[in-house]
């Protein structure tokens, strides 16, 4: 099992809570997003940064249902929701600081949802001191959830009583390697060799959604994500579930993965082996 993310202290959720954690995110799912698939008036869309960083009703709505739930069941906690950290910026910088703080994506991929497409999802961390020990990545419409703490191994279940652990790919070939790379998201004067390198493998088209991303790889049906916009609500989920399912996760820097930090990027890999051999190809972005 990897050992990228840092030891926790003693879990400040109970296990008895993770089920309540779930409940609270399947009845905002089902209240708040469902609904509004498909059924989104150009009032409820409106841009953030630009064409391509949205938000919607539901994601205000299903972001304030989780957040008050939340907030009633764990009074002691810090709350920081995606939009609420949009008006707030300086929750961000509560994170380090917190023995305990919810981390909520409630509408991952939301251009995807806002223009129709079902690659979307609800992303939820638990973190301590900025340190991952609860994850969970939910899709609304499949109505089946990763999860995964500090301490078990990442599972995929289902609201039809499935489960089963997750586990991520064997090792291969570079070329033979799968992944995502949002091209847009790096520095300009570094895209072209980033091009260059990601050529040279499988296929690394990004699709808009950390939530299946992360999926993706946690069951060995993709390999690696390499990401330099480190939103905790993006990834807090996804790199917990991805190193329980036999990941490794760390910084490009080889530095570990946190919630608290803030620049830099993050690769996620099957094993170390593979990581290493990733890490070389894109070691030009920290120069």
């Amino acid at each position: 099992m990897s050992e990228t993310l840092p030891a926790p202290l003693d879990a400040p959720i109970r296990a008895a809570q993770h089920q309540l954690i779930l409940n609270i995110v399947r009845r905002a799912a089902r209240s708040e997003i469902l609904p509004r698939y498909l059924n989104l008036g150009t009032e409820d869309i409106s841009e953030k940064t630009g064409v391509d960083d949205l938000v919607t009703a539901a994601d205000k709505a299903a972001e304030a249902m989780i957040t008050r739930a939340l907030r009633i069941s764990f009074p002691e906690a810090l709350v920081v929701g995606e939009e609420a950290a949009a008006v707030d910026p300086a929750l961000l910088g509560k994170i380090a600081d917190a023995p305990l703080a919810f981390i909520i994506d409630p509408v991952d991929g939301t251009w995807n949802f806002a223009h129709g497409l079902g690659i979307f999802g609800v992303i939820l961390a638990a973190t301590q001191f900025g340190t991952p020990v609860f994850g969970l990545i939910y899709d609304p419409l499949a109505d089946d959830w990763a999860m995964a703490t500090a301490e078990g191994p990442a599972r995929l279940e289902t609201g039809k009583g499935r489960s089963r652990a997750l586990e991520v790919a064997a090792p291969k070939d570079l070329a033979d390697v799968t992944g995502f790379v949002p091209l847009q998201l790096f520095a300009a004067p570094k895209r072209a060799q980033l091009a260059e390198v990601t050529s040279r493998l499988a296929r690394t088209g990004p699709l808009g959604c950390s939530a299946h991303e992360y999926r993706l790889i946690a069951q060995g049906k993709a390999d690696f994500v390499l990401t330099p916009s480190l939103n905790p609500w993006d990834h807090a989920a996804g790199a917990l579930i991805c190193q329980r399912a036999g990941a490794h996760v760390a910084m490009l820097d080889g530095s570990p993965y946190s919630a608290k930090l803030h620049a830099g990027h993050l690769l996620v890999a099957p094993d170390h082996m593979t990581w290493n051999k990733l890490q070389k190809e894109f070691r030009f972005l920290l120069d």
